[in-house]
C-alpha cells in the first residue's frame, strides 16, 4: 500500500499554522492524533474529525484557537473528561489535555490524570490510531511513531499498542471498534488480539446499548457489512448483541432435504443491498429480513422445511429487538417493520405473471417505500444458479415496469380514498357508523382490481352502488 507519509502537505491548510503559532505563544506542547492521522497516511480524504492532543491543558488550547477562527461556534466544554470542542466550516476540532487511564472491572470510565505524549498514546486503541503529527515549532508536521503503526497501516492489520486482554477488558467497546476498522479499512485483526476478543466477549454487556448500536451502524454503512458481522458471530460477540441471528445459523438435513444458512444467506442480501442504497434504515431490514425464519422453521414430509409466517413473526421481532438496543421507536422502527413484513411479497409476484391487480395491491400496501422494497427484494435473491438468478432479476424489472404504469394511472402512493367518509355520510344522511367503512373498504378494493380508476366521479358512483345494497337511500338533501 502506497502510504502518504510526509504531513508538510497535510499541515499546509491556515488552521495548523494557526494552531502551531498559539501553541507557541501558551508555550505548550500540542499533537494531531488519532483518526485524522491514519486516515491522511492513507489518502482517505479530507476527515471532518481533527484530535489534538495538548500536553497541558486542551480546554485552554481550545479557547484560545476559538479565538482567532472566524466564524467559529463557542467552544463546548467537557470538564469531566477534560475535552473541549469547537465547530468551524463543518469541522469538528477536539482538544484534549495529555493524560493516563487505569480502569476498574465493573466500568469502561476510567481514572484519568495528567500525562505525557506517550501516556496519551500508550492508551489508544489501535497502533494505526496512536499515530501523533507535531504541531510544534520545533518539529512541525514530524510523524511520531512509538508503536510502528505505519507498518500495521502498510500491512493491512489491526493490533492494540499494548497488551490485547488489557486493552479490551479496560473498555470492551474496542473490541467493537475493532470489527468497525476491519470492516471499514479491510484491514486483518492481528490473531491474539482476535483471541483476547473472544476470551472477553461477555464484557460487552457493560457497554450502554446505545454505544453498541453506533458501532453496529457503522458497520452497516460499509462497502461490505458481512465482513464485520462474521466477525462479530466467530468472537462470540454477536451471540450477546444479536442473538436472533445467530439462530439463523447452521443447516438442517432431515430424509436427505436441507435447508440454506439463513445466517450467511442474510449477510449476503446486506452485501448484496449496499450498492444500491446508502439508507441505513434499509440495510437494518435487510439484516432482520429473515429473523422470522428461526422460530418458524419446521419439518414437514413430503415438502421439506418450512418457514410459514417468517415474515409476520419477524415484523414482531423488530419492536422487541429496538427496545432491547434502545433504538428509536418510532417511524425508523415502523419502516423496518413494513420492509420485513412485506420482504416476500415481490418475490411471490415476481415468480408469477405480474397482474395488474397484483401491483396495485403492493404499490397500495408498500406506499412511498415501494422502491425500497423491490430495492430489498432484488438484494434477496442469492441463488447460485445463474438461469435462475436471470429469470428472478428479469422479472423484477417486469414488476418494476408494471408498478411505475400502475402508479402513473392510479396514484396509489399515499393513497387517499378519492370520497371521503364525510361525504358518504353527507350523501346518506348518515351518522358515523359501520356502513361507511364497508362503503370505503369496497371503493377501495374496487380500485385495486382495477374495476374503477382512482377518480371521484366513478368512485361516487361506486359509493351509490354500495349503499344501494346495505339499504341506504340518499339524503333528501341530495335529491
Amino acid at each position: 500500500m502506497e502510504l502518504q507519509e510526509d504531513f508538510t502537505k497535510s499541515l499546509s491548510e491556515p488552521l495548523f499554522h494557526m494552531i502551531r503559532g498559539v501553541v507557541s505563544e501558551l508555550e505548550v506542547e500540542a499533537y494531531v492524533i488519532g483518526g485524522f492521522v491514519r486516515d491522511q497516511l492513507l489518502d482517505r480524504g479530507q476527515k471532518k474529525d481533527i484530535d489534538i492532543v495538548a500536553v497541558g491543558s486542551g480546554i485552554e488550547l481550545a479557547q484560545a484557537v476559538q479565538k482567532k477562527l472566524k466564524g467559529a461556534k463557542p467552544v463546548q466544554i467537557f470538564k469531566t473528561y477534560g475535552t473541549a470542542m469547537i465547530h468551524w466550516k463543518g469541522i469538528d476540532i477536539e482538544f484534549v489535555g495529555a493524560r493516563k487511564e487505569s480502569y476498574a472491572a465493573h466500568s469502561r470510565n476510567p481514572e484519568v490524570a495528567p500525562g505525557t505524549l506517550e501516556d496519551d498514546q500508550n492508551r489508544r486503541d489501535f497502533t494505526i490510531n496512536a499515530l501523533a503529527v507535531s504541531l510544534n515549532e520545533r518539529d512541525f508536521g514530524t510523524l511520531l511513531d512509538p508503536f510502528d503503526g505505519l507498518t500495521d497501516l502498510k500491512d493491512k492489520i489491526l493490533k492494540t499498542p499494548l497488551d490485547p486482554e488489557v486493552t479490551y477488558s479496560d473498555d470492551p467497546l474496542r473490541m467493537l471498534r475493532a470489527i468497525r476498522f476491519a470492516t471499514q479499512l479491510d484491514f486483518r485483526i492481528e490473531e491474539v488480539s482476535l483471541n483476547a476478543i473472544t476470551e472477553n466477549a461477555a464484557r460487552i454487556d457493560i457497554i450502554t446499548k446505545e454505544r453498541v448500536v453506533e458501532e453496529l451502524t457503522k458497520i452497516l454503512s460499509s462497502d461490505k457489512p458481512s465482513k464485520g458481522f462474521i466477525l462479530l458471530e466467530k468472537t462470540g460477540l454477536l451471540n450477546h448483541i444479536l442473538p436472533e441471528l445467530i439462530a439463523l445459523k447452521g443447516v438442517e438435513e432431515v430424509e436427505g432435504q436441507r435447508h440454506k444458512d439463513n445466517f450467511y444467506h442474510t449477510l449476503e442480501v446486506v452485501d448484496n443491498l449496499c450498492p444500491h442504497s446508502d439508507n441505513i434504515w434499509l440495510r437494518w431490514a435487510a439484516l432482520f429480513h429473515d429473523i422470522g425464519k428461526a422460530p418458524t422453521k419446521k419439518f414437514k414430509p413430503p415438502t421439506g422445511w418450512t418457514f410459514h409466517n417468517h415474515e409476520f413473526v419477524g415484523a414482531k421481532m423488530i419492536y422487541k429487538i429496538f427496545k432491547r438496543l434502545k433504538m428509536p421507536l418510532n417511524d425508523k422502527m415502523k419502516y423496518v417493520q413494513k420492509m420485513v413484513f412485506m420482504s416476500s411479497r415481490p418475490i411471490i409476484i415476481a415468480e408469477d405473471h405480474v397482474t395488474d391487480a397484483a401491483a396495485r395491491r403492493l404499490v397500495f400496501d408498500a406506499g412511498e417505500y415501494i422502491d425500497d422494497l423491490i430495492t430489498l427484494c432484488e438484494a434477496d435473491i442469492t441463488t447460485k444458479n445463474p438461469k435462475r438468478f436471470e429469470r428472478y432479476h428479469n422479472n423484477f424489472k417486469i414488476v418494476r415496469e408494471k408498478i411505475i404504469a400502475v402508479e402513473e394511472k392510479d396514484h396509489l402512493r399515499n393513497f387517499q380514498p378519492p370520497v371521503s367518509g364525510e361525504a358518504i355520510m353527507n350523501f346518506f344522511g348518515l351518522k358515523p357508523s359501520r356502513e361507511i367503512g364497508v362503503i370505503k373498504e369496497a371503493i377501495k378494493e374496487a380500485i385495486l382490481e382495477g374495476e374503477i380508476p382512482n377518480e371521484f366521479e366513478a368512485a361516487f358512483e361506486k359509493m351509490k352502488e354500495e349503499g344501494k345494497k346495505l339499504g341506504l337511500k340518499p339524503h333528501e338533501k341530495t335529491l
